[in-house]
C-alpha cells in the first residue's frame, strides 16, 4: 500500500511539473507573441455605393433623377455568431415593420434549424453525424417537416425576415434592411437604440425618377435594386471589376450601356478590427455620386411626337384601319452630327384580363424591330444603278406593266410611261426600279421573256451598296441589343431582287431609315447615330451642372463611293417628291420648311403579337417615309415607320400625316426658342 501511494505521489509530480514546465515556455519563450496576437487588430477597407450620375436632355432639363430614401442597414462583423444576429434582429423587429413577402420555406427551414438545435441533432444518426457539416445540413434540411414551418408566424416571421437580409450580405459589407417606406417615426426609434443594435446603421439610400413618367423608359433603361444586386448573368464580369454582389447596377439600355460613367466613385472607409469587432472606422474618400449625361434628346419634341403618335394611332383605330395595326415610330436626326434628337415610339394594347386597351411607350422598337418598308429606300436604288452601270442621271425607261415568262405581271399603282430617274422618284415608279435591278444583275427585259439576270449577283450588289446608307446593317447607335433586320433567303429568284429593290422584301428598322435618309441629305456621309451627346463631372450642388468631362463628336461610319452629282440628282428627286405631283405632296403642299423625302408602302404580312397560332398570315400594308428640311441646306432628317397600317382594300396616310405634324412641330420650337434667346439677348444689352 505505502508503495502504490508513493507511485501515485510520483506520478502526480511528475504532471505538475510537466505543467509548469508547459506554462513557462508559453509565458517565457511564446509570451510575447501570445500578447500581440491578443492585440493584434485587421485594417479592412469597405466600399460604400453613391448615387447614380443624372440624365438630361439637350437643353438642361432633368429627364433621370435621384431621389433620397431614408435606410436601415446592418453590417456583419467577422466574428459574429447566427445567434447574435437573430439577437440584433429580434430587437430591431420591436422598431420598425418589416414585409416578409421574400421569406421561403427555405429561409423557414434554416430557422427553424437555429432555434431548434438539439431536435436538429437528433434528426441524424450516428454514422450521418461523422458526415461533413454541409452534408448534415442537406440532411436535416430534407427532414425539417412542412408542419413545423408553417408554424412560423407572425412576429416569428418577421423576425426571420429581418435575419434573412442580415446574412444575405458579405462581412464588413453594409446590407441594406429597409429603404422603402421607411416612416421617420421608425428612422428615429432606430437611431435611438443604435447602441443596442450591434451592426445596425441608418443612412441614406436612392432610387431613380424619372421626370416625364413613360416616355422614353425604354431606351433608358433600369437599375438593379438593392434586393437584386448585380445581375446573376454577369456577376463575374462586375466582380472582377471590384463591384459588391449586392451593387445596384444599369440593368439595360443607356443604364447599362453608361454604367462605366454612370456609377460614380464609390466612398472608401476602413474598418478597424479587434477580435472580430469593428474598434474603429476611418474614412479613406468621401466618394463621388456618378457623372451626369446630357442627351442629344429634345423632350419638347419628343413628347410633341409622342402626342402626335399616340393621337393618330387611336384616330386610324377608331376609324376601322386594320384590326393588326397597333404600333408607330418616329425618329428626327440631325444628319450632320448623327444626334438623335426625338426617337418616339407608340404600341396600342389590350389587356387580355380586362379588355382594356392603352397606349405603352415602344420607343425602343425604333432599334429593335424591323419591317418592310417599301419605296423610301428607292433613293438607294437608284444611286446603286448609277454606280453599277445599270442606269445613268436622266436615264429614260418606260413604266408599263411587266410581264416576265413563267411569273406573274408586275407593276407601279400606275402607268406613267417614258420617265426618268427624278421623275421615277417623284412619282414613286415600281417598274423603274425593277427594271434597274435587272440592269444590276446584268439581264435586260423583254416582255414575257426570262431576264437572263444573275440574280445572286443583284442581291449582292445591292445589299452591299444599302449597307453603306445604313440598311440592313446595324446603325452603331449607342444603345445595346439593336436589331440589323431580316434578310430574305431566296436570292436566286429574280422576282426577289426586283423586290428587293422597291423595299418590299428584305427589313429594316426606323433607325437604319433616318440614318439612311441622313445620308443622302448631307451629301454621302453615313453618320453614327448617338444619344449621348456630353458627360459631365458631378459637383456638391446637385441641382448644376459641373464642367464637360467628354464631349461625344460627330463619327462618319463611311462615306459613299459615289459621284456628288449622284446624290445631288436624288436630292432632287427627293424634294420633287413633296412639290407638285409628288407622292407627298398633298401632305406637305402647305408646309414653309421647304422639305425633301420619299414615302413608302409595302405589301406585307402580319406577323406580329395578335397573329393566330396555326393559321397563315393576313396580308397588310405597311407605310413608311424619310425625309428631311430645309432640302437646301438640310439640319433635321426624320423617318417615319407604322407596320401593319391597313389591309389592302383600305386606306390612309398616317406616315405623311406624322411626318408633316412632327416636322412642323420641330420648326415651330426653332422659331419660339430663337424669339425667347432674342429677348434674353436683348434684356443683357440693356
Amino acid at each position: 500500500m505505502p508503495f502504490r501511494l508513493n507511485l501515485l505521489f510520483l506520478a502526480v509530480f511528475l504532471l505538475f511539473s510537466l505543467l509548469v514546465v508547459r506554462l513557462g515556455v508559453i509565458q517565457i519563450v511564446y509570451g510575447d507573441d501570445y500578447v500581440s496576437e491578443l492585440e493584434r487588430t485587421e485594417n479592412v477597407t469597405v466600399n460604400t455605393s453613391v448615387p447614380r450620375g443624372k440624365m438630361y436632355d439637350r437643353y438642361g432639363n432633368v429627364i433621370v433623377d435621384n431621389v433620397p430614401l431614408n435606410a436601415i442597414t446592418y453590417t456583419r462583423y467577422s466574428g459574429t455568431t447566427a445567434k447574435e444576429m437573430l439577437d440584433t434582429a429580434e430587437e430591431l423587429n420591436k422598431l420598425i415593420k418589416i414585409d416578409t413577402k421574400r421569406v421561403t420555406d427555405q429561409d423557414k427551414k434554416d430557422f427553424w434549424l437555429l432555434n431548434h438545435p438539439e431536435e436538429a441533432l437528433e434528426m441524424l444518426s450516428d454514422k450521418e453525424k461523422e458526415l461533413k457539416p454541409k452534408e448534415q445540413y442537406k440532411l436535416q434540411i430534407s427532414r425539417v417537416k412542412q408542419e413545423d414551418i408553417e408554424k412560423i408566424i407572425g412576429e416569428d416571421l418577421k423576425i426571420l425576415a429581418i435575419f434573412r437580409e442580415f446574412n444575405s450580405g458579405m462581412s464588413l459589407t453594409p446590407q441594406i434592411v429597409k429603404n422603402k417606406g421607411v416612416t421617420k417615426e421608425e428612422y428615429a426609434r432606430v437611431s435611438e437604440h443604435l447602441d443596442t443594435l450591434p451592426g445596425v446603421e441608418i443612412t441614406t439610400d436612392w432610387n431613380r425618377t424619372y421626370a416625364y413618367d413613360e416616355t422614353l423608359q425604354t431606351v433608358l433603361g433600369k437599375v438593379s435594386s438593392s434586393d437584386e444586386g448585380l445581375p446573376a448573368d454577369q456577376i463575374d464580369y462586375y466582380l472582377a471589376r471590384d463591384y459588391k454582389r449586392n451593387d445596384r447596377v444599369g440593368k439595360s439600355y443607356l443604364e447599362k450601356q453608361y454604367e462605366d460613367v454612370l456609377q460614380g466613385q464609390k466612398a472608401k472607409v476602413k474598418n478597424i478590427t479587434h477580435k472580430g469587432k469593428v474598434v474603429e472606422t476611418e474614412v479613406i474618400s468621401e466618394g463621388e455620386r456618378g457623372k451626369d449625361l446630357i442627351l442629344t434628346i429634345d423632350m419638347e419634341l419628343q413628347l410633341a411626337a409622342e402626342e402626335i403618335l399616340e393621337k393618330e394611332l387611336l384616330s386610324k383605330k377608331r376609324g376601322g384601319a386594320n384590326r393588326y395595326l397597333d404600333r408607330a415610330f418616329v425618329v428626327l436626326m440631325d444628319p450632320n452630327t448623327g444626334e438623335v434628337l426625338t426617337m418616339a415610339g407608340k404600341q396600342y394594347v389590350v389587356d387580355k384580363k380586362t379588355g382594356k386597351s392603352s397606349v405603352k411607350d415602344f420607343a425602343l422598337g425604333n432599334i429593335s424591330t424591323s419591317y418592310t418598308v417599301g419605296s423610301s429606300v428607292k433613293g438607294a436604288t437608284i444611286l446603286t444603278g448609277y454606280q453599277a452601270g445599270a442606269i445613268y442621271p436622266g436615264s429614260y425607261l418606260n413604266d408599263q406593266r411587266m410581264k416576265i415568262k413563267g411569273t406573274p405581271d408586275k407593276g407601279s399603282y400606275s402607268s406613267f410611261g417614258s420617265i426618268n430617274d427624278l421623275t421615277a422618284l417623284q412619282k414613286s415608279s415600281n417598274v423603274y426600279m425593277f427594271k434597274t435591278a435587272i440592269g444590276i444583275g446584268g439581264g435586260h427585259y423583254v416582255y414575257n421573256q426570262k431576264t437572263g439576270m444573275d440574280s445572286e449577283k443583284a442581291f449582292s450588289i445591292m445589299r452591299n451598296s444599302f449597307a453603306s446608307f445604313g440598311l440592313g446593317v446595324r446603325t452603331g447607335i449607342d444603345l445595346p441589343n439593336e436589331t440589323a433586320g431580316i434578310k430574305g433567303s431566296e436570292i436566286t429568284l429574280p422576282g426577289k431582287a426586283m423586290d428587293f429593290a422597291i423595299g418590299q422584301y428584305d427589313t429594316f428598322t426606323p433607325m437604319q431609315l433616318a440614318q439612311y435618309v441622313s445620308t443622302i441629305a448631307n451629301g454621302g456621309n453615313r453618320m453614327k447615330p448617338h444619344l449621348v451627346k456630353e458627360i459631365h463631372n458631378p459637383i456638391n450642388d446637385s441641382k448644376s451642372l459641373g464642367p464637360v468631362y467628354q464631349q461625344i463628336q460627330p463619327t462618319v461610319l463611311n462615306r459613299l463611293d459615289m459621284k456628288d452629282e449622284w446624290i445631288k440628282r436624288v436630292q432632287t428627286g427627293f424634294r420633287m417628291v413633296m412639290q407638285p405631283g409628288g407622292t407627298g405632296y398633298a401632305n406637305f403642299s402647305k408646309a414653309d420648311f421647304q422639305p425633301a423625302g420619299k414615302t413608302g408602302t409595302a405589301q406585307a404580312f402580319y406577323d406580329g403579337p395578335n397573329r393566330v397560332k396555326g393559321t397563315p398570315p393576313e396580308d397588310t400594308m405597311n407605310l413608311s417615309l424619310v425625309g428631311y428640311a430645309p432640302y437646301n441646306n438640310p439640319e433635321v432628317a426624320f423617318a417615319v415607320v407604322v407596320p401593319w397600317a391597313y389591309q389592302r382594300h383600305q386606306d390612309h396616310s398616317m406616315n405623311k400625316e406624322i411626318g408633316y405634324q412632327v416636322m412642323d412641330k420641330y420648326f415651330e420650337l426653332k422659331k419660339e426658342r430663337q424669339k425667347a434667346d432674342a429677348k434674353a439677348s436683348d434684356k443683357d444689352k440693356k
